[in-house]
């Protein structure tokens, strides 16, 4: 099967910037592939070098097996895209807008459309310029989604709409997959990929750090940790400890981040003290990032 999306030593400078370095890279067809990285790592870039809205410094890169720059507008029929800064005309209805873009695609099922603005809370009746910032949003998810494209690229696609929102777009995505399409979903919130995809690439400075499946991602997470004691207890207890870092002691708790075995942290927490809380969150991504490079060598 043709793969979705490739790219062979994509490459893209803005002046002595290289916000774009020989990057290599292969989504499968039918699958959720998760483009992760920090504000300003070279996502958008690449995305939009990619649909040749930018042209790349060098390198190469084919959506659905056709050329990104050569087959350019045949491409824009099989794909749906959602920017990360998708304007709209503010005196434009909901539907107004989508039926502009309806058209841009010679038509779409409107059922489908319907559809669509159902699951995703979207009153199509109001002017574009009474919408806040996350029903906006939803204009630009349905779409992304309404001409059923064989490819669907979004960038940052989850920025401002609410957790129940949230819900019904991932599900959507994971419906695409199951038909056989594909979703390319750039993000730098490791939370809004890991539900639904099913591989991600790592980005830092413009180059591609590696791709992982999200299991193997997650399983290099540190987290921070606290430890609540009935007493207090020094940092030192903890500090040798393996995976553990950045190891404090504030009264009657510790806090650290932790990327190694619980069962050793909690045999020195509950066998040497008495415990009376635990709480643990998951890292920020540009720790889990952090991470990663140090055990790559990066």
């Amino acid at each position: 099967m043709t793969a979705a999306i490739t790219t062979s030593g994509l490459s893209k400078s803005f002046g002595d910037v290289e916000a774009l370095v020989d990057l290599d890279l292969e989504v499968h067809a039918g699958e959720v592939f998760g483009f992760l990285g920090p504000n300003g790592a070279g996502k958008t870039t690449m995305i939009r070098t990619v649909l040749d809205l930018i042209r790349p410094t060098r390198g190469s890169a084919t959506v659905v097996g056709l050329d990104s720059h050569r087959d350019a507008v045949e491409i824009r029929r099989h794909i749906g895209y959602l920017p990360g800064d998708l304007a709209m005309y503010p005196r434009l209805t909901g539907k107004d807008t989508l039926t502009y873009f309806a058209n841009l695609r010679g038509g779409v099922d409107w059922g489908y459309v319907d559809q669509l603005a159902q699951r995703l809370d979207a009153d199509l009746s109001k002017k574009v310029s009474d919408y806040s910032s996350g029903n906006r949003q939803k204009i630009g998810i349905i779409q992304a989604f309404m001409n059923r494209p064989q490819v669907i690229i979004m960038d940052e696609p989850s920025t401002g709409i609410d957790p129940l929102v949230q819900q019904e777009f991932q599900a959507m995505v994971r419906e695409v997959a199951q038909e056989g399409r594909t979703v390319f979903l750039s993000s730098h919130t490791l939370s809004e990929v890991q539900r639904v995809a099913d591989r991600v690439g790592i980005i830092r400075a413009g180059r591609l750090i590696d791709v992982e499946r999200v299991h193997d991602l997650r399983s290099k997470a540190i987290r921070r940790i606290e430890l609540v004691f009935d007493t207090p207890v020094p940092a030192e207890e903890f500090s040798h400890l393996r995976g553990a870092r950045d190891v404090e002691a504030f009264d009657n708790a510790v806090h650290l981040s932790f990327d190694g075995n619980m069962d050793e942290l909690l045999a020195i927490a509950t066998t040497r003290h008495h415990l009376v809380d635990i709480s643990s969150e998951e890292a920020d991504l540009e720790e889990i990032f952090l991470a990663y490079y140090r055990e790559a060598g990066v």
